[in-house]
């Protein structure tokens, strides 16, 4: 069965025989099975890689639907990972898979990532791009990089060969107030089918040595335009003397905020206790579902609403995870300095 099941692509006199036997042999570690790694692991499990890695612990939720195709609606609720191995191994039955129920962090990089001759980044944050490029460069491994934004993605190839890293692109992690947020700024449906099938082609051209790959270059597509732009850049030498990670890889902020769980939360408004919540979420995930008391005061509104906010009671911020309303506490706390403020731990999603 092997040999006429990759017919289509071993008759091809730039591939043939002996690329394909070098995908047999690959292992590949994907990081993230949402919107970039499900078409990642599709095409790479359909084209015959002998091992594939997959390191994820979300489950599958309704909204992710629009974008990752692999799941269906009888799916939600299910841990990503179980599905997507139930699926690719029905895809292709000769692939060997190795599957990590866990987030990558910096306690666990390393000894995921040695076992794989390539790392392709599918994840969603920037914490973990720079754990990946650190653990790559320690570990000497190429990885392919893939980012979305709106109509918009980026694909890259890091630390190949000696080339450049990950940090000769972008040196330092932005701060909290400058990341954009998914659930602010939203992503088409198609994009990330688009960018992660360019990073699975990447992924197939250093694995066989085919073509010229992206190392050294930024591949930037506009979906709007229907447009492509490449941009160089160089190795900074100082990247590669990395030698071992950080203990934390989150934003650097100084500022300690109490955080109580949702469950504290209702329990407190059940009680009508005299707090203020806020939910910083966009009017329309809030118009979707809300706790009742709340008021909605959108992240990139809070700065010109200040007056809607009552510094004498105890303040709650609430989002989608948690994330936004953290930041949303750090821009309060400058113009409110003698107010209580609490974050709601993991946010509306907990529900």
């Amino acid at each position: 069965m092997k040999s006429k099941r990759y017919i289509r692509q071993t008759t091809l006199k730039e591939f043939g025989a002996e690329a394909q036997q070098k995908l047999s042999k690959a292992k590949v570690l994907v990081i993230g099975v949402g919107g970039l790694g499900i078409p990642v692991l599709q095409y790479l499990n359909a084209m015959g890689v002998g091992v594939l890695g997959m390191v994820e612990q979300d489950v599958v939720d309704l909204s992710n639907l629009q974008r990752q195709v692999l799941y269906s609606e009888p799916d939600i609720g299910a841990p990503k990972l179980q599905v997507a191995l139930e699926k690719l191994k029905a895809q292709n039955s000769e692939t060997t898979f190795k599957t990590y129920d866990t987030f990558l962090t910096p306690k666990n990089a390393l000894e995921i990532i040695a076992d794989f001759d390539l790392v392709v980044d599918a994840s969603d944050n920037f914490a973990t791009r720079y754990l990946v490029n650190d653990a790559c460069v320690i570990l000497k491994k190429p990885f392919i990089y893939g980012a979305l934004h709106s109509f918009e993605g980026q694909v890259s190839v890091f630390n190949y060969q000696g080339g450049p890293t990950y940090r000769c692109l972008f040196p330092n992690m932005p701060n909290s107030a400058e990341i954009p947020n998914c659930n602010d700024n939203g992503v088409l449906g198609v994009v990330p089918g688009i960018v992660g099938n360019l990073q699975a082609l990447e992924a197939v051209k250093v694995i066989t040595g085919i073509g010229e790959n992206l190392s050294g270059t930024l591949l930037l597509f506009n979906g709007l335009q229907q447009s492509y732009q490449k941009i160089k850049f160089q190795l900074q030498p100082e990247n590669l003397n990395i030698k071992q990670l950080q203990e934390t890889y989150e934003d650097a902020s100084c500022v300690n905020i109490a955080a109580v769980s949702l469950a504290k939360l209702q329990e407190l408004l059940k009680n009508k206790a005299d707090i203020q919540l806020i939910d910083v979420r966009t009017e329309n995930e809030y118009e979707d579902d809300h706790l009742e008391g709340s008021i909605n005061i959108p992240l990139v509104e809070v700065d010109d609403r200040l007056d809607e906010i009552n510094p004498d009671k105890p303040i709650y911020m609430l989002c989608e995870t948690g994330k936004r309303s953290k930041i949303a506490i750090e821009i309060l706390m400058e113009e409110f300095e003698e107010s209580t403020f609490y974050n709601v731990d993991g946010g509306m999603s907990a529900l």
